[in-house]
């Protein structure tokens, strides 16, 4: 498994992933009406426009899944579901951390992310409702204790890491 920087040409498998983790995780948060707008179209062409944000995790010369960061926030991690567990989502957060990653959302009810979270060190700091979808949703805001990051980032108002409302 290696991890590198996305490239425009890698948007169509990246989008895949996204589609099937995306309705694999929030099965049972999501309603179905909409998981099924959530497909390969829909994060294709968003990636159009956040690709040179994203890092890839390589299962031999395949992408297994990916990472999106804006401004030292993770907006997205996803696993292909049938790639998942083999340290590709570790050796993404990882690099995150690296490169300056310190914050991330989540939805409060997504288990088996916040395990992989916390595992990592990963600790939340806010419990809050938001509009998500059309509805509002239950998430949690998590923060790396002792990550490298400036003393001014470190006391800033969780409130002010909360992404578009379209964003978990």
């Amino acid at each position: 498994m290696r991890i590198e920087p996305a490239k425009r040409e890698d948007i169509p498998r990246l989008a895949l992933i996204a589609e099937l983790s995306y309705r694999s995780a929030f099965a049972g948060i999501l309603e179905d009406e909409i998981l099924s707008t959530r497909d390969a179209a829909f994060f294709a062409e968003r990636f159009e426009t956040s690709w040179e944000r994203m890092l890839v995790a390589f299962s031999g010369e395949s992408p297994s899944g990916f990472l999106l960061m804006t401004e030292g926030h993770i907006d997205m991690l996803f696993m292909d579901p049938r790639s998942s567990r083999r340290g590709g989502g570790a050796l993404l957060l990882r690099e995150a951390e690296r490169l300056g990653a310190t914050s991330l959302e989540c939805f409060r009810d997504n288990r088996h992310a916040r395990q992989f979270y916390e595992r990592h060190g990963w600790r939340v700091v806010h419990e809050y409702e938001r509009d998500f979808a059309g509805r509002s949703r239950n998430f949690v805001l998590y923060k790396k204790p002792f990550s490298a990051v400036s003393q001014s980032n470190d006391t800033a108002s969780p409130d002010s890491f909360i992404r578009s409302k379209d964003n978990p």
